[in-house]
């Protein structure tokens, strides 16, 4: 099996999954992807040569890996967050090899259409939005647009609050300990219906995202209370990202609208995941429905398509908040096909 850690995560954020499926006689591998964690040779610079971070590449490091470990097959493989592009067009192009698919907190809504737009002229769907986020009457932005600006990094990473309690602040603010966050199914993508979602993906125009989740950085009492992450754990997340930044991680979601990128993905436009599939969320997480419509495409992209769990007391870091019920769901997928 192999589990694919999502931004900002590494291989650690399965450390509550990973020993509770090799106990049941899986080998299971979860990697530091790309521009990750403990895994060299990536270009950590805001760099302009995005092709070593296109999902196909991304996939390509999936395949050379099991590959490299002496095996031909893969169970089932497994993906959180952007985790879920990897894993998804893995499953996609070599269902030969990776057998199942489970992702978590953000649907998979198929190959993209090739664009009979040129490059000067093409622009991307969060792009266009965020440039009606500007206009609203309280300015916005998407999360993902501002992702993709060169000051992203260093804003992070020498944020006034420290890093350590950035990645706290971040961590409590999608989960479920934060309880604003009471997912609904959007109308449609458009500024006014995006700007009900909380600040951490439609961020006020005049934040950076350190600042936005300082605004909500949790108690002592909550941190001491948060079992899910405690102090110890926290602390491997910045020992790592101190060492790497953030910047590889951020590269990938300027990878996902660069235009040579997507039109290579719409080679398999039309194309259909053909290996039985699941969708595990949390029951707090917006990140289910932060794409109107991504949710309801999931049972025509995946010709075996198992359903959607939803996970109780949990939000956007579900294998991470309710690793029992997730350990569960994955093991009664997997003994049913």
């Amino acid at each position: 099996m192999i589990l694919l850690h999502g931004f900002p995560e590494l291989s650690y954020s399965w450390r509550k999954i990973l020993p509770v499926l090799s106990e049941q006689g899986f080998h299971v591998i979860a990697p530091d992807q790309r521009g990750f964690g403990s895994t060299l040779g990536s270009d950590l610079s805001y760099t302009n040569n995005l092709a070593s971070y296109s999902q196909i590449n991304l996939a390509t490091d999936i395949y050379v890996l099991v590959k490299k470990l002496g095996y031909d097959k893969v169970r089932c493989i497994v993906g959180h967050d952007s985790g879920v592009g990897p894993s998804s067009w893995s499953s996609l192009i070599r269902p030969d090899i990776f057998r199942s698919l489970v992702i978590m907190s953000g649907p998979f809504s198929g190959p993209p259409t090739l664009s009979n737009k040129s490059k000067n002229d093409y622009i991307s769907d969060t792009d266009a939005i965020d440039i009606e986020l500007a206009s609203l009457e309280i300015p916005r932005k998407h999360y993902q647009a501002y992702y993709r600006t060169k000051s992203a990094n260093a804003e992070l990473m020498n944020c006034n609050q420290g890093l350590k309690s950035f990645i706290r602040a971040y961590y409590h603010y999608k989960s479920s300990d934060w309880k604003g966050n009471n997912p609904f199914e959007l109308n449609s993508w458009d500024a006014g219906e995006l700007a009900k979602m909380p600040t951490y993906y439609i961020m006020n125009q005049n934040q950076n995202m350190a600042e936005t989740v300082y605004d909500h950085m949790p108690s002592l009492e909550e941190i001491s209370n948060c079992n899910w992450l405690t102090e110890d754990e926290i602390e491997i997340y910045v020992d790592e990202y101190s060492k790497t930044t953030f910047q590889g991680g951020l590269n990938w979601y300027r990878s996902s609208v660069d235009y040579e990128n997507i039109q290579k993905l719409s080679l398999f436009s039309n194309t259909k995941i053909k290996v039985p599939s699941l969708f595990i969320s949390g029951e707090q997480d917006w990140g289910t429905f932060q794409k109107p419509g991504a949710i309801d495409k999931m049972s025509s992209t995946m010709s075996k398509f198992r359903g959607i769990e939803l996970v109780e007391n949990a939000g956007h870091w579900v294998q991470q908040e309710n690793s029992e019920k997730v350990n569960k769901l994955i093991l009664d997928f997997l003994s049913k096909i």
